[in-house]
């Protein structure tokens, strides 16, 4: 005869382990674009959970955060105090502003485990571009301040002009880059202290196909893909510091890997950290700097309106507007800063725009990643009371 209680213990595990399927489930469906809503919902009392976190945070620590408070206002009260010093702050501020923006950029651009905002190609890239071709249409990169570094426009008739070349315009942009990859390093942390931390309490890491990878015993089953990012963990584990340095410096979209890599190994934050600012911030910020200066020299954009034309079937519909962009282009830069040209939007524009907004609305899905595991306080009505129809 069958114990009833060993039955009504397996029937309640049973329907346990239902409902925490079911809520998984339900958790991965919402999304920004699924049930706006719901998710605007759980995003609140996310942001409220997080709120009572912090002021709670506030109640342990009054001493740190009076003397921080205190700090910052007598910081505030000089920055608006008139006087000769006023000139030297507002340089300071503009340099901080800039530094920050391409930090930031930086961090959005590695952060999310491979789908971040490709910051590179939206913001520094076009940046650079753009003061390579006013570099060498100008003769000059003594561009005026103000518009620039907004708007790029050639000096008034009469300065002296340059002897242009790749160095000259790298060390125009070095800055804004060198602030970017600094923001590229800091964004591989997060996956580093997320396999750093899942080591040391015993936990599965979110990304599987690390461990999965580690368990296979005939790598040529692998796909390339695979096998390469199986290579990348055994180098990254074996060369320590040299290897790190290595895969930050060059163009690597699975360096993600590297770093679950390091921080599942428990390699030491002082060996990963300064091998990827290094790697990231010198030495892969000026190969990239190069290659761009290089493919937007007066040269190569000559060749390349004229070779345009010839490309098979697209080329006679692409040459118009492309030369009529170049042109605007040079227009523009002879323009003087007191009266700066404004043009309709040309085709290579609005496609560019579309572009990066495409791009947001890509990047717009780590939000609803986020949100997928928000969990409700206990005093609120539960998922199967707040349902809505999904819009």
């Amino acid at each position: 005869m069958v114990d009833s209680n060993a039955l009504l213990s397996a029937s309640e595990g049973s329907e346990t382990l239902n409902s925490e399927d079911d809520l998984e489930v339900e958790r991965k469906s919402i999304t920004l674009w699924r049930s706006p809503l719901k998710t605007l919902y759980y995003f609140g009392w996310q942001m409220f959970d997080e709120m009572k976190k912090a002021f709670q945070f506030a109640k342990l620590h009054k001493i740190t955060i009076g003397v921080t408070l205190t700090i910052v206002i007598a910081i505030a009260i000089f920055l608006n105090v008139p006087g000769p010093h006023q000139k030297h702050v507002g340089w300071l501020n503009k340099e901080i502003v800039w530094s920050v923006w391409w930090i930031g950029l930086g961090i959005l651009s590695t952060v999310g485990l491979g789908t971040g905002l490709h910051t590179f190609i939206l913001y520094l890239g076009p940046h650079i571009a753009k003061v390579t071709m006013a570099a060498w249409e100008c003769q000059s990169v003594e561009f005026p301040e103000p518009p620039y570094p907004d708007t790029v426009i050639c000096p008034p008739k009469g300065t002296s002009l340059m002897h242009i070349n790749m160095w000259v315009i790298m060390s125009k942009v070095r800055w804004e880059s060198f602030m970017w990859g600094i923001g590229t390093a800091i964004g591989e942390l997060p996956p580093y202290f997320m396999a750093r931390a899942a080591r040391l309490t015993g936990s599965e890491l979110d990304d599987s196909s690390f461990t999965d990878l580690q368990k296979v015993e005939d790598p040529s089953t692998l796909k390339c893909t695979d096998r390469f990012k199986l290579w990348l963990q055994n180098f990254v584990q074996s060369a320590g510091f040299f290897g790190i340095l290595l895969c930050a410096s060059v163009p690597n979209p699975l360096f993600d890997l590297a770093g679950i890599t390091c921080g599942y190994m428990l390699i030491p934050f002082l060996t990963f950290f300064p091998a990827v600012l290094l790697g990231k911030s010198i030495f892969k910020v000026h190969l990239q700097m190069i290659c761009v200066v290089i493919l937007f020299t007066a040269d190569n954009l000559k060749m390349c309106e004229e070779n345009i034309a010839k490309i098979p079937l697209i080329g006679s519909a692409l040459h118009g507007p492309f030369t009529e962009y170049m042109e605007q282009q040079r227009i523009t830069l002879h323009a003087s800063s007191a009266n700066h040209i404004k043009h309709s939007p040309t085709v290579i524009s609005v496609i560019f725009n579309v572009f990066v907004a495409l791009m947001l609305l890509f990047f717009s899905h780590l939000n609803n990643s986020r949100l997928s595991s928000t969990k409700v306080p206990d005093s609120q009505p539960t998922q199967a009371t707040c349902h809505e129809e999904e819009i």
